[in-house]
């Protein structure tokens, strides 16, 4: 007869699962030390504040910007004094929404970190919020770092225009999708460079002039190949040829850059880079134009001279700048 094995009460307690109620389960979010600020310690406090007068004259020693009374840290220097005033202050001048000094301006940007980050659980403890709130801002006004000029533009000026009507690209996580429409400033645009990609085709080209005038707007710059277009000496479908890369490079020329106005900032322009990296038929022409950017010479000027030095010669080879310098 086979031995009987007896099942004890211990074997059959381990052999059931611990209950989720019974689980220590780990605490999400991150956690911060301090490494500057003391707790109970406005970082505010430990910098010594000044009042100054913002001003930025031209040439000829006219005023073309002034903010009086602008509060910043006393060892800043008046070039950074004027570059946050003129820039970085939200708010129209002579009005009481306008932002006072780097106080207001790194609050602004600070504390609306900070509360996108308790609401979306990335801190694990509301201590641990304040204590990256009041890190964060030591930092910024210390000089140690410094965000990009759309982060200063955008971030938090829903305090300062709740009602903003603007529009822009934005993450809905309702539907997982990226959409346009009205977002105001509550969902800020924050990046200081977009590249963006374009077709052998003009709505794809029209698209793209949307595409950028809409980040310029919220004061990022943008990057386009453009080597994808046809050259001015190769022929469309239909007949005729083709405008070229450089007809579409020009409306981003010094002569047609975004304005101030249109713009975040009320006194910063865009950056728009179009690079044509491929060598070919219209490489030439670009890299001849770029090359005379440093003359007198209007950039107008400088693409018809550019197309007609870029055109090959015919045993197929390239006049050259020299060729062409006259």
């Amino acid at each position: 007869m086979p031995e009987l094995k007896t099942v004890t009460e211990s074997t059959v307690t381990a052999s059931i699962p611990a209950s989720p109620a019974s689980q220590k389960k780990t605490p999400s979010g991150l956690s911060f030390r301090r490494f500057f600020t003391k707790p109970g310690v406005s970082p505010y406090n430990e910098v010594e504040w000044d009042l100054r007068l913002a001003q930025i004259t031209d040439a000829q020693g006219n005023i073309i910007f002034e903010q009086k009374n602008v509060e910043v840290p006393k060892d800043w220097s008046m070039t950074a004094t004027n570059i946050v005033a003129s820039k970085y202050l939200h708010g129209k001048l002579n009005t009481p929404e306008r932002e006072t000094g780097v106080r207001q301006l790194v609050a602004r940007v600070a504390e609306t970190i900070r509360d996108w980050g308790m609401a979306q659980g990335y801190f694990r403890t509301p201590e641990d919020g304040a204590t990256f709130h009041d890190e964060l801002v030591h930092i910024l006004v210390r000089q140690y770092a410094a965000f990009n000029s759309p982060v200063w533009f955008n971030v938090g000026c829903d305090r300062i225009e709740p009602n903003s009507d603007g529009r822009n690209w934005h993450w809905n996580p309702q539907t997982q999708q990226v959409e346009f429409g009205v977002t105001g400033y509550s969902k800020p645009q924050c990046s200081a460079c977009f590249i963006n990609s374009v077709k052998d085709s003009l709505d794809s080209i029209l698209t793209l002039a949307k595409t950028e005038g809409m980040l310029f707007k919220w004061g990022s710059g943008t990057g386009t190949n453009l080597s994808t277009l046809r050259g001015s000496t190769e022929t469309l479908s239909g007949g005729g040829t083709a405008s070229g890369p450089l007809s579409f490079m020009k409306e981003s020329g010094p002569e047609a850059r975004p304005p101030p106005e249109s713009t975040a900032s009320s006194s910063r322009r865009a950056e728009r880079l179009e690079p044509v990296p491929e060598p070919h038929l219209k490489s030439m022409p670009s890299v001849l134009a770029r090359s005379r950017m440093d003359s007198s010479e209007s950039f107008t000027d400088t693409i018809k001279q550019a197309e007609h030095c870029g055109r090959s010669t015919p045993d197929s080879s390239w006049l050259t700048r020299s060729d062409c310098s006259s």
